[in-house]
């Protein structure tokens, strides 16, 4: 029998971002009715005007339906409990879940925990992951903070909030900054992030039943300029998207000989990996997917979005060595490489 699992979203951004405020106006709405959401602490959210009524300790009831509590202690416990609940009839039958996290937070082992705790994975898919960053300070962060970089690089959508604060270059100076770190993602600012259903879409880390989602960002990833390199450098490292092509069908051995050598030595240090590749007898693509350590089943799209070739996107925390080297040496051929660099701290 074939479980309904709970769509499980991460909502994450830097001090400042904005963040809260999203947060307040899609708990406004209508469109979380069906929502549990788990933040850091009720007296950051302003929700003495959507409060309905107190259930069981930290857990309330908002007038449009979703229930709200609070992280005391560990995530993994404070998901199991909402879903006991839910289990028992004491809060209402959410079938989707919104994890608010503090500015400081990486989301990556928020992503791991879903994905790899046996209990949670069992009931809970992982959604998107929505990244707000503030156009007047967001620059700044992404070369100050390393917190703030790993934020966008982990994004599926990212938000640019406090657009009327600054100048249309500064907007779009920011927006290139995200774009080269994460060309993956999908990036709308606070006036075009509308509804809820556009930012928590279901699972996004399934691409296998999302194949528009895999045609869109490998069509950006592709036309795409990532070379761009910053001039600051320091002691902290950087965040780094490597783009890796090749135009003759690969080997499916050989790849993933290769992937599973880059994972076992560098997977807490791979943020992201998603690729299209041009398989030795496929007749269709072949999409792979990964954050880390852990790299989703591959699944075949019904056929090219693009020019038939391969082409990888591997975001990274710091220079892994020469990836286009050792691609072609496990490939046996040359493969064209393109790195976009951007410091993160």
């Amino acid at each position: 029998m074939t479980r309904d699992l709970i769509t499980a979203n991460v909502l994450t951004g830097f001090l400042g971002a904005g963040k809260t405020t999203l947060l307040n106006r899609l708990l406004s709405g209508p469109d979380l009715g069906d929502t549990a959401v788990i933040i850091n602490e009720f007296g950051d959210i302003g929700l003495d005007h959507l409060l309905v009524e107190k259930v069981d300790g930290d857990i309330v009831l908002l007038k449009s339906g979703c229930v709200c509590c609070t992280v005391r202690g560990d995530l993994k416990d404070a998901v199991l409990s909402l879903f006991e609940r839910r289990a028992r009839g004491d809060i209402p039958p959410f079938r989707r879940l919104v994890i608010e996290t503090t500015g400081l937070a990486d989301p990556a082992p928020i992503i791991a925990t879903l994905a790899a705790d046996i209990m949670l994975k069992y009931h809970f898919a992982i959604g998107n992951v929505v990244t707000v960053l503030d156009v007047p300070n967001g620059l700044h962060n992404l070369q100050t903070f390393e917190e703030a970089a790993r934020q966008v690089a982990l994004a599926d959508r990212i938000v640019l909030t406090k657009t009327d604060l600054a100048t249309a270059d500064a907007c779009a100076a920011l927006r290139a900054a995200v774009e080269a770190i994460n060309p993956a993602a999908i990036v709308t600012s606070g006036d075009e992030s509308g509804a809820a259903a556009r930012l928590l879409t279901q699972d996004i880390h399934d691409l296998g039943s999302r194949p528009a989602e895999a045609r869109r960002w490998v069509t950006s990833a592709r036309h795409g300029d990532h070379r761009h390199t910053s001039p600051d450098r320091n002691r902290h490292g950087e965040i780094r998207a490597v783009s890796l092509t090749m135009d003759r069908p690969i080997a499916w051995a050989r790849f993933s000989l290769w992937l599973s050598l880059l994972v076992h030595r560098h997977g807490t240090r791979i943020l992201r990996l998603k690729g299209i590749l041009d398989v030795e007898g496929a007749a269709s693509p072949v999409v792979v997917h990964g954050v880390q350590h852990l790299i989703h089943p591959p699944f075949h799209l019904g056929d090219w979005p693009c020019e038939r070739a391969s082409l990888l996107v591997v975001i990274t925390d710091g220079d892994l060595g020469d990836l286009q080297r050792s691609f072609s040496a496990f490939m046996g051929m040359r493969a064209e490489a393109h790195v976009g660099i951007t410091t993160s701290l």
